[in-house]
């Protein structure tokens, strides 16, 4: 893998640049009402991005700020593996191989019952109420959207809302679009640990690069989730500018009935997951039985695309079509020439299957060195860290279709286009990594 040179250039400026145009006049084809949208509100999100993204990478506080944090995620981790040693005896140990099974999964349910401590002590709240008073001051957004977003960088799709819904049937049109992008296009922080460990393995050092990554990510999603979600469905209709305060959760009587309800939540969560993964990845490997074995095989395919592509793909499969197809959008948006097509693929594999495959699959290429760059895997970090797929519609649907019954069929009309604008605020954010990364 050739590593480049972090820093500004006029090449990687102007990629940059052309990326950032490519994904606002996607929205702005794509928009509900196109002469509505508020281009001041899109000037200062995107404002806000690169600041934070420059602050990141050139400001030594905020830096070293956003490091501690990831250590402090790699330390709870690390806690995680106390349970699993007492539950798995000689087999736990990573010297005797990394596995996912073992080593990623029972994070979610340590990090879903944390999260449920946190949330009953009311500290969540306060971190969440501080992002949303940020948000509701420079984007001038509603108190319930500012609370929703902010929310969704810790949250999941399906609890962020549970902050506001009793004000969810009220909400208009545009608001009802913002809580569905901000929820395709953030993660939940009881699966950040999860993509740490996939992503990083057993090395200290890069767990703290990806954990530094993963949280940047989650953080620029909230302003990028209402600059994408307000251009392809702008604010036409007047909202109540209230801000909307939570308190603790009173279903839940004592802290260990919160720690109790998020570990089960973590159990379900963490089950959910590996059935999901075990299929998917099932189905992508009859997908290239198909394609590669009989269709690749038998028409000399695979032996040219091994041949133009120098070995990086190994025929016809799956992971290669998609990336022909997406190939030229990562150009646009600043991705390496040489990894376009790879990167292509791991953005496409998000989509149609989860972004739990993809991680798993740019972990599997960059310990073969499949890519050319860092840069292509650290923008591959952030053009993942989102739940915009197809499972996800159905997700949405299950969760605010619940909390706001009245809602269901207006939350299935904008569906799929709430989920492109998930992955919208990705390719956004990794769009801004890469410009500055040079």
């Amino acid at each position: 893998m050739t590593e480049e040179q972090v820093g500004f250039g006029w090449e990687s400026l102007s990629r940059g640049f052309l990326g950032l145009a490519v994904v606002m006049a996607v929205c702005y084809l794509m928009s509900y009402n196109r002469k509505q949208i508020d281009w001041k509100l899109v000037a200062v999100g995107l404002g806000l991005q690169i600041a934070f993204a420059l602050a990141i990478l050139y400001v030594p506080f905020f830096g070293a700020l956003l490091e501690g944090c990831g250590k402090i995620f790699i330390k709870l981790m690390d806690f995680t593996q106390a349970g699993v040693d007492f539950l798995l005896g000689p087999y736990a140990p990573k010297s005797n191989g990394f596995t996912f099974l073992f080593h990623s999964l029972p994070i979610i349910i340590f990090f879903s019952a944390l999260v449920s401590m946190l949330y009953y002590w009311g500290i969540i709240q306060k971190v969440v109420g501080a992002f949303s008073w940020v948000l509701r001051k420079f984007m001038n957004v509603s108190g319930s959207e500012g609370l929703v977003t902010s929310g969704n960088i810790f949250m999941g799709m399906t609890e962020a809302p549970v902050m506001i819904k009793n004000y969810l049937p009220v909400m208009n049109k545009s608001e009802i679009f913002l809580v569905m992008v901000a929820g395709m296009g953030t993660i939940a922080g009881s699966v950040m640990g999860t993509y740490i460990a996939m992503l990083a393995g057993g090395d200290p050092a890069s767990q703290i690069l990806f954990a530094k990554h993963l949280l940047s990510a989650s953080v620029m999603a909230a302003p990028g989730s209402i600059v994408i979600a307000k251009m392809l469905c702008p604010q036409t209709e007047e909202v109540s500018d209230l801000l909307i305060t939570s308190d603790k959760e009173t279903d839940r009587i004592t802290l260990l009935d919160a720690i109790a309800s998020g570990a089960t939540t973590g159990i379900k969560l963490m089950t959910n997951i590996a059935a999901m993964l075990l299929v998917f990845i099932s189905l992508v490997a009859l997908a290239n039985y198909l394609t590669n074995d009989i269709i690749g095989r038998h028409t000399g395919l695979n032996d040219l695309i091994v041949q133009l592509t120098d070995g990086k793909s190994q025929g016809l499969t799956f992971q290669f079509i998609v990336g022909i197809i997406l190939a030229p959008f990562m150009w646009l948006i600043g991705v390496p020439t040489a990894d376009i097509m790879t990167v292509g693929s791991l953005l496409g594999q998000k989509t149609i299957l989860n972004e739990f495959v993809a991680y798993f699959q740019l972990q599997q290429w960059r310990d073969a060195g499949i890519f050319a760059y860092q840069k292509s895997i650290v923008m591959s970090t952030y053009i993942l860290c989102g739940f915009a797929n197809i499972g996800s519609i159905g997700i949405l649907l299950g969760g605010i279709g619940v909390l706001a019954p009245d809602k269901r069929e207006m939350i299935t009309r904008m569906s799929v286009c709430s989920m492109i604008g998930g992955a919208l605020v990705s390719v956004l954010s990794a769009t801004i990594i890469g410009m500055i990364l040079g």
